[in-house]
């Protein structure tokens, strides 16, 4: 077995090894998992946050030791809670990384970061002011960051900033936590999950406190919420159709 770590800011993971299939999820700065094949240009890959695969390109990570695979694995999560900021190398290159960026593996790379960091849980208080952070960031299938970013990748990476693991996607996310039988009965930081006409869980978003959401629809956006779904005062419609609500806190 071989495993890896990004050494690059905001890396694609495909569906296929490559570039013109769908992107599936982003690899951040500091992400290191599992190399389950390699090819000649392209390494399908198990990330070790949450478990999802995919094709990374092999000019966009470096190889680590199966000793360094498991102390980051051991290790506390030191995130980067800036924006945007930059970590530097021995020739005093800069590389620009975004919110919630990995730091463990800082001595691995031989980099070097003076920025915000955050390494704590936080209350569930704090979920909120975390997503506030991405608001108007533009959708983006895949996405993972203040720059483009999709639904269920907003939840988890809100979540992740606050000490708390999640799946990837909106219908891996909606098998965690404990289901709610009313709106009433939710608290700001909940996550609320919507489905299509054939019943699967399409989309994911952050309970707000007054019956608002907080989620990834066309740009990170506030709407209405009610036991039918989300509600667009904009267009006056009705977006997402509620499935189930659950807390995860």
């Amino acid at each position: 077995m071989q495993y890896g770590i990004c050494n690059l800011s905001i890396v694609p993971l495909r569906f296929e090894p490559s570039d013109k299939t769908e992107l599936v999820s982003q690899v951040l700065y500091g992400d290191y998992f599992k190399v389950l094949e390699q090819r000649k240009s392209w390494s399908k890959i198990r990330l070790a946050f949450d478990k999802y695969e995919g094709w990374i390109d092999n000019k966009q990570y470096v190889e680590i030791t199966q000793e360094d695979y498991k102390s980051l694995h051991q290790e506390k999560p030191i995130l980067s809670s800036d924006l945007i900021e930059f970590v530097q190398d021995q020739n005093k290159q800069l590389y620009p990384i975004t919110l919630g960026s990995s730091l463990n593996g800082l001595s691995i790379l031989n980099h070097t970061h003076d920025g915000h960091t955050i390494s704590s849980i936080k209350p569930k208080a704090a979920i909120i002011d975390t997503a506030f952070l991405y608001l108007n960031a533009p959708y983006l299938w895949g996405g993972k960051t203040p720059l483009g970013i999709d639904c269920s990748g907003f939840t988890q990476m809100v979540y992740k900033l606050n000490g708390y693991k999640l799946l990837r996607d909106a219908s891996q996310q909606s098998t965690q936590g404990e289901a709610l039988s009313f709106i009433e009965e939710s608290e700001p930081g909940d996550l609320a999950f919507f489905d299509n006409s054939e019943g699967q869980i399409i989309h994911v978003g952050i309970i707000m406190k007054d019956n608002y959401i907080i989620h990834a629809h066309g740009k990170v956006r506030i709407d209405r919420l009610d036991h039918s779904g989300i509600y667009n005062a904009e267009k006056s419609i009705h977006t997402h159709k509620l499935r189930v609500i659950k807390k995860i806190i």
